[in-house]
């Protein structure tokens, strides 16, 4: 039985190595092991959890490197398998610090992590891993989107079922059809977690109490809104907690939400409380953010936890919650 189970986008992320730097003058790269879902996986790992992912890669090199690349972070590869005739997909961006970091991603007109069918899922280990983590990107195609939704039937609401909201525009045809599928899921779900875009895009409000409060009007017990700059809000039916941001250095922001993700799935099995659960988090999405890779970058426990210990002196504010009505 796997602590975290994900589902969904891999690739193969081509980073600049000169920070600041266009894309067309840019002349030296790294490579690393990428994709939202994926790299939750590894920041799971990381807080030694066991953690594996269900995806599919080309049959070609870039496959076999996420293989190896799964592998060398602990995290179970059983589930990734190869789609003929469609490449890895490879994602490239430009670095400028503190918050401009755009991305090219080369995944048309389908990616092999796209075709995961319903009829290929490991319907045992989905129901048995004790945190399953789907992401928005992988509703935005067929086959995948009945994959999402026959994993969804088969956790049948069991904690800890999350949806990383994970918006991603360039995927979709337009907004409404995104809203529109992760008003689907939204009932099936524990748990979401979405920045202050992804959850207007599911519920229509950029006001994160708001927007807390008809997420968990859609089922979840728990909702996470994430705001940057201003550290991350959370509430239940009970509780309403936000946390202040862990001032650190920007190198490269992309792959700090998968961080906090990993940390997340940590604070949901060991039932710690909201706070503690949202501090560690946001101690590990610092930590990538400071840092040019995203799950090479990923922090083990240990790191993770003096940050967060070290960032503790910021008050938190918590308060009790009416309920998930629409305020």
């Amino acid at each position: 039985m796997l602590d975290v189970l994900t589902i969904g986008r891999v690739g193969v992320d081509i980073y600049p190595l000169q920070i600041g730097t266009p894309l067309a003058d840019v002349e030296t790269f790294g490579k690393f092991l990428g994709g939202s879902p994926t790299n939750v996986a590894v920041a799971a790992s990381r807080q030694g959890l066991r953690a594996g992912v269900i995806t599919r890669t080309g049959a070609d090199a870039f496959g076999a490197y996420v293989h190896r690349a799964l592998r060398d972070f602990g995290v179970d590869d059983s589930q990734v398998h190869p789609v003929d005739n469609l490449p890895t997909p490879v994602t490239f961006c430009e670095i400028f610090p503190p918050d401009d970091f755009p991305l090219w991603f080369y995944r048309t007109p389908t990616a092999p992590d796209l075709q995961i069918r319903p009829e290929e899922l490991d319907a045992d280990a989905i129901a048995a891993a004790r945190v399953f983590w789907l992401t928005g990107t992988g509703l935005c195609q067929q086959p995948s989107r009945d994959a999402h939704a026959a994993a969804l039937a088969v956790r049948a609401g069991r904690p800890h079922t999350v949806l990383g909201l994970d918006y991603r525009p360039m995927f979709w045809a337009d907004p409404a059809a995104a809203t529109a599928a992760v008003a689907e899921a939204l009932p099936q779900v524990t748990v979401t977690v979405g920045n202050l875009d992804e959850v207007e895009i599911a519920v229509g409000t950029r006001d994160p109490e708001r927007a807390a409060g008809l997420l968990l009007d859609r089922g979840p017990e728990l909702a996470v809104v994430k705001l940057g700059p201003a550290g991350v809000l959370a509430r239940t039916r009970t509780e309403t907690v936000r946390v202040p941001p862990v001032p650190v250095t920007v190198v490269n922001g992309l792959g700090a939400g998968d961080a906090f993700g990993g940390a997340l799935c940590l604070g949901l099995l060991r039932d710690w409380p909201l706070e503690r659960t949202l501090r560690f988090a946001n101690a590990a999405g610092a930590i990538v953010a400071s840092r040019l890779a995203c799950s090479a970058a990923m922090p083990d426990h240990a790191e993770t936890e003096a940050l967060a210990r070290a960032a503790q002196s910021e008050p938190a504010s918590s308060t009790a919650a009416v309920g998930g009505e629409d305020r």
